[in-house]
């Protein structure tokens, strides 16, 4: 680290970096490595080459240019697309003493009132990080509103700082998290109300300027400058959340707030219990995903090990070695794509596990002869029709919740009748060329198990494999029955994220 250390302070005098009292290039250089270290903990794979190739570029961007520096290290350090969001988080968390804004501990340094000349000429207003002692909270909202008018950024880093002195009410050491701060800091601004009086504001301008216009509330321009107010409030809130986090890494340290907001990897959530943000996150992971994976798995099979030795080319290629079978020439192999039938519990808690599944598994269809799919809770529907029928997967996956018959008596699941009626409905639609997969953690409200069915598919079938969501220690308690099940599978999986999902399809192709 002794190379990373000189590199890092020749660039921090070239760039005469603008750091905190009593930050030295030690410091800076201990930010750099916890950085990359929560980079680790959060789930990035970041080599030490990575890490080497990041300290170089940082040499040849200004390090007071903040956004810049982001960029440098998002770019060495930052391998897929889904992990920039935890990267912006570390980044943010790791870098915000380092940064433009408030400083706590020079708040009460700067007095009541501030210098108008530090202030624009503002009576009362602090400079950065001031509490704005003397001035109202309709000032504070006035200078607000003409700071968005005007789009003045200086002006609106330093309102967010003084709007979290005013309104945040933060306390030393409250375990309090920075989600609360915000909505008190946003919702003594009227925060809500701030695109609406923008708009009054702009309609007083062009009647000042007595120039003709038509109804703004319903013209396509006034459309267009709401939108890029808005775009201006989330600008503003950004500033208020920032400076909110420095003060939170000031006060209890960046290791406990990166802990504090250190969320799993769009691929590790878990099905079962993701909140709807990450929900939306895994939507938009699952296209992408399938592609990379697909790709993959097709240069696999392009460079599948060679089939058995063809004898008659060999001989017939010795014959320019003298009868010598110096190269052996083998056949090569036809690779034939599997046919897939997916049969998933859709009851209850497992109900998002098997949406993202079938997702997935859809997604991948180009890899698969044939894919076809049934969903069952105490009955059992075939719904491979409402996938070939609908354009959008999204719209597929409503018509099997809302349209799919899968409810014999009372609707709780009962995976005996529901494998019984299958095997009596689709047995002989089984080849040695179909791959099963059942989805759902085997919880069987204590009914019949009918494991025998899961016996005869496993003769007929090429492979039988269940993907349980549930973590595995859980498993055979309660109304549990996966062991019952699993002694007639070519393989029982934990499946609970995308991860885990991917795996386990690339496994079953490559079978």
């Amino acid at each position: 680290m002794a190379f990373n250390a000189a590199k890092l302070s020749d660039a921090m005098t070239r760039n005469k970096l603008e750091v905190p009292s009593g930050v030295g290039d030690g410091v800076l250089l201990d930010v750099f490595q916890g950085f990359v270290h929560e980079l680790r903990a959060a789930g990035l794979p970041v080599s030490m080459t990575e890490n080497l190739d990041a300290m170089r570029a940082v040499e040849i961007v200004p390090l007071s240019d903040r956004e810049s520096l982001r960029e440098v290290l998002a770019a060495t350090l930052v391998k897929h697309f889904r992990h920039r969001s935890a990267f912006d988080t570390v980044f943010d968390v790791y870098f915000a003493l380092h940064s433009g804004g408030v400083n706590p501990e020079e708040d009460a340094e700067r007095g009541e009132v501030g210098d108008a000349e530090e202030t624009g000429g503002v009576p009362g207003q602090q400079g950065s990080g001031g509490s704005g002692e003397g001035v109202s909270n309709e000032e504070i909202a006035e200078m607000l509103l003409a700071a968005l008018m005007s789009m003045d950024r200086d002006q609106l880093r330093e309102l967010a700082a003084m709007a979290v002195s005013r309104f945040a009410g933060m306390e030393p050491g409250r375990p309090v998290g920075g989600t609360y701060y915000l909505y008190r800091t946003l919702r003594q601004l009227d925060y809500e109300a701030l695109t609406g009086r923008m708009m009054e504001r702009a309609a007083e301008q062009v009647l000042d300027g007595d120039t003709d216009s038509p109804d703004a509330s319903e013209s396509l321009e006034a459309r267009f400058q709401r939108e890029e107010y808005e775009a201006r409030l989330r600008e503003f809130r950004d500033l208020v959340e920032a400076e909110i986090r420095k003060r939170l890494v000031a006060d209890r340290g960046v290791e406990a707030m990166a802990r504090t907001l250190r969320k799993p990897l769009p691929e590790d959530v878990d099905f079962m219990h993701a909140s709807r943000e990450e929900m939306a996150q895994l939507q938009k992971a699952i296209e992408p995903l399938t592609r990379a994976l697909a790709a993959r798995l097709a240069q696999r099979r392009k460079h599948r090990n060679r089939g058995n030795l063809d004898f008659r080319a060999t001989v017939r290629h010795s014959l320019s070695y003298g009868g010598v079978p110096v190269e052996p020439r083998f056949k090569h192999p036809r690779v034939s794509k599997p046919e897939i039938m997916v049969v998933a519990d859709i009851s209850g808690s497992v109900a998002s596990f098997a949406r993202f599944t079938l997702q997935f598994v859809y997604a991948m269809a180009g890899q698969f002869s044939k894919v076809r799919s049934w969903v069952f809770i105490d009955g059992i529907d075939e719904v491979t029709n409402y996938f070939a029928e609908s354009d959008e997967i999204s719209e597929a996956i409503h018509r099997v919740n809302t349209e799919a018959d899968v409810v014999w008596v009372d609707g709780h699941s009962d995976y005996g009748h529901a494998f019984e009626v299958f095997h009596d409905r689709h047995l002989s639609e089984v080849t040695s060329k179909t791959s099963i997969i059942l989805l759902g953690d085997a919880r069987n409200n204590y009914h019949a198990s009918q494991a025998w069915v899961l016996k005869e598919l496993r003769q007929k079938a090429r492979r039988l494999f269940w993907l349980n969501p549930e973590p595995r220690g859980y498993w055979d308690t309660g109304d549990s029955i996966v062991s019952d099940y699993g002694v007639h599978c070519d393989g029982t999986y934990e499946c609970r994220n995308l991860r885990q999902l991917e795996r386990f399809v690339a496994a079953v192709i490559e079978a």
